[in-house]
């Protein structure tokens, strides 16, 4: 074990020297692998084994990690693509083109295009399309990430430090954590009303529509009603635009029937959309593939297996600190440093393994995964897979293979 930490690898430069295309990190394809895996496995098990789904509000579940991973893995690689660029504004304009792309197939993915299993529609009202998602998120920051490393890496002189090389990535990240933090905790959020009809909800009766009144009237305030980061949203997106089943629905004060109702006596903000890819959680969001940029340098400038692990490891303990909550709806602070580092250490385990050791046998399925990762995911949430076989029913729709397992496991 310790000649393989020992032993150098094939330098970047020498790679393009001796080989046209240098050969791919598996352990990168490994984690992608098992991001996608993590995903199925809490979007369709998550009814059946709560404990693994999305923690309703503070705290730390299985489902909560996923993203935070995604955005880590997709950080590392802008520092082997964008390590030389002859050409800045070539590659600014690429990559400001990959992340619209992948922010339109993020809307068409998630903004309501697609039915789900209980229908077998589709199309959205432009009027409620939901304009932000996990796609979305992922193309905004990884353009911040992309220009931080085209435009403000010190690529002149190799004797400059590691740090000194890419201390401006970091100045933006404490400057996003920064303005975020402010605005998290500095905005006042007043009361606010909100209507809900039967067009968005399945309380009310038919040509039905009842106002709510949330009252707030403070700042600071990091619960479901009155966090700013909902009230920036309704602003700029708009109450129509945003996730409508939220997942603080599971909460105690919501009292969500087994259907997903939530009952006309429940709190007021229980009604309320709640997008948890919202707006303000773009900036820590980006922090995220900021820290996995800087794991993708060390694994781009340092030679030897032991130098790598010995830095991912340190880099990753040192980002385990608490401050406030942790949230994945809200994308704290607290929730950024613990998620990335948790990501950090269960790559460079993936990495001992898969890199290191060589037993990429054993984690051949989640490397395909990884490979194939971006038409999964659109497999999975665009739930093609699971409408196709739902269009092949006996006498009526409902008499399909899906309606039965959801009955028989699901609503039990």
């Amino acid at each position: 074990m310790a000649d393989l930490l020992h032993k150098p690898l094939l330098d970047i430069e020498e790679q393009s020297r001796t080989s046209k295309k240098p050969p791919r990190v598996a352990s990168l394809d490994v984690f992608r692998g098992l991001c996608v895996l993590l995903m199925m496995l809490v979007d369709y098990g998550g009814a059946i084994i709560p404990i693994i789904a999305h923690s309703p509000w503070n705290g730390l579940h299985l489902a909560d990690s996923v993203m935070p991973f995604f955005l880590f893995i997709a950080g590392v690689s802008p520092a082997l693509v964008y390590r030389k660029v002859p050409n800045r504004i070539e590659a600014t304009w690429k990559a400001v083109l990959r992340a619209i792309k992948l922010f339109l197939l993020g809307v068409v993915i998630q903004g309501g295009y697609f039915h789900g299993i209980n229908s077998l529609t589709y199309g959205v009202d432009m009027k409620r399309i939901r304009w932000l998602g996990i796609l979305q998120k992922i193309s905004v920051a990884y353009l911040v990430a992309a220009l931080c490393e085209i435009w403000l890496s010190c690529r002149a002189r190799r004797e400059v430090s590691f740090l000194k090389r890419y201390c401006w990535h970091w100045c933006v990240a404490f400057s996003l954590s920064a303005i975020y933090l402010g605005l998290l905790y500095g905005l006042y959020v007043p009361d606010w009303q909100f209507e809900m009809s039967n067009a968005i909800s399945s309380v009310f009766p038919k040509n039905h529509s009842y106002v709510y009144t949330v009252k707030c009237s403070l700042r600071g305030d990091l619960g479901p009603a009155c966090n700013s980061a909902g009230m920036i949203d309704r602003y700029v997106l708009g109450i129509d635009h945003l996730y409508k089943k939220p997942v603080y629905r599971n909460l105690k004060e919501c009292n969500m029937s087994t259907y997903g109702q939530v009952p006309d006596s429940s709190a007021s903000w229980c009604h309320a959309p709640f997008d948890p890819e919202g707006v303000l959680s773009f900036l820590t969001a980006a922090v995220t593939f900021i820290i996995g940029l800087q794991y993708g340098h060390l694994l781009a400038h340092l030679q030897d297996h032991k130098g790598r692990m010995e830095n991912w490891t340190l880099f990753s303990f040192s980002l385990l600190e608490l401050g406030d909550p942790v949230n994945k709806s809200l994308y704290t602070f607290s929730y950024t440093l613990i998620t990335s580092a948790s990501a950090g250490i269960t790559y460079s385990a993936l990495y001992l393994l898969v890199d290191v050791c060589g037993y990429r046998c054993l984690t051949f399925g989640l490397e395909w995964m990884g490979k194939h990762s971006l038409s999964i995911f659109v497999l999975v949430n665009s739930n093609s897979v699971v409408i196709t076989v739902q269009g092949f029913y006996w006498a009526a729709p409902e008499n399909n293979m899906i309606h039965w397992i959801v009955s028989r496991f699901l609503r039990r």
